[in-house]
């Protein structure tokens, strides 16, 4: 027999909160955002769960092609562009958008012969200073561009640093707004805005968000960027990670349990020792108090997270056994509620569950 841990992939929660995000957005084409493995839900589900999506983005050049590989026909966007010139040849070859953010993109695209036209996404930087051109230097970038042969659409876009948290101290979204439309004004093309906090937050400024494209990312997954609860925003989890109880120790008041011997009992208590550690992906740490599901009953992480196992307060479930049903995070225990006790947050645990954690495929129904 198989470990029995396993993450299983809900791909009707995936549709929902897809379609979700078009109730928040009605009058914008989406791009899914499946960068790292689909948030480590897998490329093949995320294709499946969004496959009303109007295209899908990502980062990574490799998986782009496989996409094409697996069937996807409509549009790919690579959300950080291209790394190499040897990449523009992909861009035609595989009919890939590209980000431009930087002018050295831009040389390799000028300096490529293009057998294909291609389209393009032109980054402008208004205020999350990491990737994009700065407003008063987008026009000249989108000149650049336009100059060149082979580039056929140039959408404009930018990255919102703040969009769970309206009022933001230091940059609010509706500066960064302010800032692309100046830096953006006469320019053609469509406009990408909104990742999910924007999306999220369509609702309260309506109009002020308004654009052809929103790129929703981690809401589809049934995390939330801030705000609210992704109950509260409606969405439904995508992944559940659960293992089972392989072993009881019955622990005396005084006695420690796990590495360090950081928890010490104040009374006698049960404690199961669950199939899963930090080279699974779960956080180690943790730290006590992180919120477990053992045979549908609340209970919490006592000790440290070793590489294998973790060990879980069995006081509150007296008829839990070897082989009782363990719920780590997703269907009736919301992975940022886990995240937010690891001083963490919903992407990173997503996304750190390791390769060798079972993957399977399940439905969630109306629950969750």
């Amino acid at each position: 027999m198989p470990r029995p841990l396993t993450a299983t992939i809900h791909v009707d929660s995936m549709q929902h909160n897809l379609q979700r995000a078009r109730i928040c957005a009605p009058a914008s084409k989406i791009w899914a955002v499946v960068k790292a493995n689909a948030y480590g839900h897998g490329l093949e589900l995320g294709m499946q769960g969004f496959a009303l999506a109007d295209g899908l983005a990502l980062i990574e050049t490799d998986n782009a092609v496989r996409l094409r590989a697996l069937g996807w026909i409509k549009p790919i966007l690579l959300l950080e562009g291209i790394f190499d010139p040897t990449d523009v040849a992909l861009l035609a070859e595989h009919n890939i958008d590209s980000a431009v953010h930087c002018i050295e993109q831009i040389k390799m695209l000028e300096y490529t012969q293009l057998y294909r036209p291609i389209d393009v996404h032109l980054k402008m930087n208004t205020g999350m200073n990491r990737l994009g051109f700065l407003p008063d230097e987008y026009a000249a970038a989108y000149a650049r561009l336009r100059a060149i042969p082979g580039i056929r659409h140039i959408t404009l876009m930018t990255h919102f640093a703040n969009a769970d948290e309206l009022e933001h101290p230091r940059l609010k979204i509706v500066e960064q707004v302010r800032r692309f439309r100046l830096g953006a004004a006469g320019l053609l093309g469509e406009r990408s805005l909104s990742n999910s906090g924007g999306v999220l937050q369509q609702s309260v400024l309506g109009d002020e968000l308004a654009s052809d494209w929103v790129r929703p990312g981690i809401m589809l997954y049934g995390g939330t960027p801030g705000g609210k609860t992704a109950h509260e925003f409606g969405l439904r989890p995508t992944m559940t990670l659960a293992s089972e109880i392989i072993g009881i120790q019955q622990l005396q008041s005084g006695d420690s349990v796990g590495y360090g011997s950081s928890f010490q009992a104040t009374a006698p208590m049960p404690v199961g020792v669950v199939a899963c550690g930090y080279a699974d992906g779960y956080p180690r740490h943790a730290p006590h108090g992180t919120p477990v599901i053992v045979d549908g009953v609340r209970t919490t992480l006592v000790g440290r997270v070793s590489m294998d196992m973790m060990t879980v307060d069995l006081s509150p479930i007296p008829n839990a056994r070897v082989g009782s049903k363990v719920t780590l995070w997703g269907d009736g225990l919301p992975i940022d509620e886990v995240a937010n006790a690891a001083g963490t947050i919903g992407y990173e645990l997503m996304c750190a569950v390791a390769p060798r954690v079972r993957v399977q495929e399940g439905r969630l129904g109306t629950n969750g």
